[in-house]
């Protein structure tokens, strides 16, 4: 192990102690029994009438690499908990388990299984802290940026900028996918892009201009650097003055073949310096040179700056979308719904569950959540991604996933679009025979 970083060889800690423990009991009873356990949000947070499903590629990772190795092992012993034929069977585990979800990039509603684990109930026990980690966060930022999407439209674009703003290394990384996944074109973390094959984006520091004597001087340099790709930061000292030294630097660097792709602002007025620094870009003959605005913004600024007309051509998101500031987390749980081959339910007080194995059908208007079992009319949403502990069928293109939020949001009633959050909600149903079980287990465990 490397620093403090997550690997294969310590990820199956990335689990609260209770799960290993109630693994080492189960182990002792002798209950190794196939166990079902749903993966969903009781309900959404105030702002919300959808969520984006994301995280599944994540966890599928983590599930085939699934395992104990040696020095967690060696962990585990130091604690003086456990048994040594549980050290050992742990030693020997690895996830057999089948897994059924929603495609990354779909539409999901409360009560909906986000991912429904069939495997040995130890196994399935063990892998519930990092499952609830790995969709819960993803599934939260990609909603985030799917409401910034609604906000700035199919003509504009933005830019994940949170990595710095995140809580954490692996925050940000999981963040900058979630972020493409609900609709970001690009991210600033380059790990992100080395990893999942995404869009990176950058454009420079007050630091670089203020390295230099002359505004200008710093512009041409970055410029030269990064010819035809260069987008300067001109709110350093003065944002209107620097766009007149952008402007300038651009005529006088045409001869030498090099353009300017664009100027940012990052603070003041974005909305009236986005005027005023189009009407200088323009005025001095250079209408390509694009404007981005970043700074402090969420969608409900940005859907304001296009109301106005602001020439705003991209945005830059950062704290407020990596840290889904308005809604920061999501209520998923992960709750048992069938033992050998037995539903059960929870009864808790405000926290009951839906019994058995499940399906969930899409229709027109509404959604129907149901048992595995049945036939109902609609689009069946859980898929079967994982047998046996191996993948199904092998990981889908980030692009697939985006363009389907993109379709799944444009098929969304106009009322779930908006982003005021007090709208009537998607209606989710539960079938006639699911509410027949769940209504006798209920009358039974009473």
């Amino acid at each position: 192990m490397t620093g403090r970083w997550v690997d294969d060889d310590n990820a199956s800690l990335v689990t609260d102690l209770y799960e290993i423990t109630m693994a080492a009991a189960f182990h002792a009873a002798g209950a190794f029994e196939t166990a079902t356990f749903d993966l969903f949000v009781r309900s959404l947070p105030g702002p919300r009438r959808f969520l984006i499903a994301a995280g599944l590629d994540d966890a599928l990772v983590f599930l085939e690499r699934f395992r104990f190795a040696g020095a967690s092992l060696d962990y585990l012993a130091s604690l003086a908990m456990f048994a040594p034929d549980f050290l050992e069977y742990l030693a020997a585990m690895r996830f057999q388990g089948e897994v059924r979800a929603p495609a990354e990039g779909e539409i999901v509603f409360a009560n909906e299984p986000l991912l429904s684990v069939t495997a040995p109930l130890p196994q399935a026990q063990l892998v519930e802290t990092f499952l609830l980690n790995c969709i819960g966060f993803q599934t939260m930022i990609a909603s985030k940026a799917a409401r910034i999407a609604i906000a700035t439209g199919p003509d504009r674009s933005f830019v994940d900028f949170s990595p710095r703003r995140d809580h954490g290394a692996d925050a940000a990384l999981k963040a900058a996918r979630a972020a493409v996944i609900g609709g970001a074109a690009a991210t600033s973390l380059a790990l992100a892009g080395r990893l999942y094959g995404l869009e990176v984006s950058g454009t420079m520091a007050h630091s670089f201009v203020m390295r230099f004597e002359e505004e200008a001087d710093a512009f041409r340099h970055f410029a030269r650097t990064f010819p035809g790709d260069a987008v300067l930061l001109i709110d350093t000292y003065d944002t209107e003055e620097g766009a007149r030294v952008a402007a300038a630097v651009a005529t006088e660097l045409a001869p030498e073949g090099i353009t300017i792709r664009g100027v940012r602002i990052d603070s003041g007025d974005l909305a009236r310096l986005s005027r005023s620094v189009r009407r200088i870009l323009d005025d001095a003959g250079h209408p390509e040179v694009a404007v981005f605005a970043s700074g402090d913004l969420d969608e409900h600024r940005i859907a304001g700056m296009v109301a106005a007309g602001c020439p705003v051509d991209a945005f830059g998101v950062g704290t407020r979308l990596g840290t889904s500031a308005d809604a920061p987390y999501l209520g998923v749980v992960y709750k048992l719904v069938e033992a050998a081959g037995r539903p059960v339910m929870k009864l808790s007080s405000g926290k009951a569950t839906l019994p058995g194995r499940k399906q969930v059908w899409r229709g027109e208007d509404h959604d129907v959540i149901g048992l595995a079992g049945e036939d109902l009319a609609g689009r069946p949403l859980l898929d079967e991604v994982m047998v046996g502990g191996t993948r199904a069928r092998p990981a889908e293109p980030i692009g697939t996933m985006t363009a389907r939020r993109a379709a799944g949001v444009a098929a969304l009633p106009e009322r779930l679009r908006t982003l005021t959050g007090t709208e009537e909600p998607w209606p989710v149903r539960v079938s006639p025979d699911l509410a027949a079980l769940r209504d006798r287990l209920t009358t039974e465990l009473e």
